[in-house]
């Protein structure tokens, strides 16, 4: 049985880590180099037209980091990403605990392997490598407690990177959660009360048991009864305020 190659895009400004990292990993079976990327903008193009499946993504480069990068990757075709820095920086743990990975310069061939066998595994899971960009995207240096991870979003079989505020709302049916936006509807990758706690410090607020909408979206409230409310969305998508959710409608009045 013939064993499908791992395609590698190497992406670093210097000619030298490029050479190095090429070289090991041809060094391991079943992986294939499909490319190098001396910048930020030309990664993200052979990101788009090779669509590797693995991306070794230095860190620090020239007019475009490596997690400036990361933050135009947005949905669609996602690769594994793993960091690489020759700095032992303070997301080092951070990325080390979690699912993606982080390498630091010089890199040992064993090390390498293990990555390489990670995103192995983790590429047959699409939904889980986006979940891992959005967590990457939100550990940009002096931005993990400022900046709201993204959401995942799934249509049809791509995942999209979601900025917050581009959401209008979640809707629940059942089991299934649908992002809506302004271009269309996505369907989540969490339950509505996982959202929700994740969301409990932002702009988005409860007002029914299967509907989380965001406020500043809110471009008309309607009074139905004393404790009811019709909310109508920038885009005309109309919601019906529970009355167990009515004080959080007023709450929005007060601001």
């Amino acid at each position: 049985m013939q064993v499908e190659k791992l395609s590698v895009l190497i992406v670093d400004d210097e000619v030298i880590a490029r050479r190095v990292l090429r070289q090991e990993l041809e060094c391991l079976q079943h992986v294939s180099v499909v490319g190098e990327a001396d910048n930020g903008e030309t990664a993200l193009r052979q990101i788009a037209s090779l669509k590797p499946d693995l991306v070794l993504l230095d860190i620090q480069m020239p007019a475009m980091s490596g997690f400036e990068v990361l933050g135009h990757l947005t949905g669609g075709f996602m690769p594994v990403v793993i960091m690489v820095t020759a700095f032992d920086q303070h997301a080092l743990q951070a990325f080390e605990a979690g699912a993606v990975d982080y390498l630091l310069k010089p890199v040992s061939q064993p090390r390498l392997q293990q990555s390489v066998e990670r995103a192995a595994r983790l590429r047959r899971h699409p939904q889980a490598v986006a979940e891992d960009i959005a967590h990457l995207q939100r550990m940009t240096p002096g931005g993990s407690d400022a900046r709201l991870q993204k959401i995942v979003g799934k249509a049809g079989d791509e995942f999209f990177l979601l900025n917050p505020e581009e959401i209008l709302a979640f809707q629940a049916s059942g089991d299934t959660v649908w992002i809506l936006t302004a271009k269309q509807r996505y369907l989540a990758t969490q339950n509505l009360k996982t959202l929700e706690d994740r969301l409990g410090s932002t702009f988005f607020r409860r007002i029914h048991r299967n509907a989380l909408v965001n406020v500043d979206q809110i471009r008309k409230m309607s009074i139905l009864t004393s404790q009811r409310w019709l909310i109508t969305l920038s885009n005309g998508l109309e919601f019906v305020v529970s009355k167990r959710q009515a004080h959080r409608v007023r709450d929005v009045l007060q601001w």
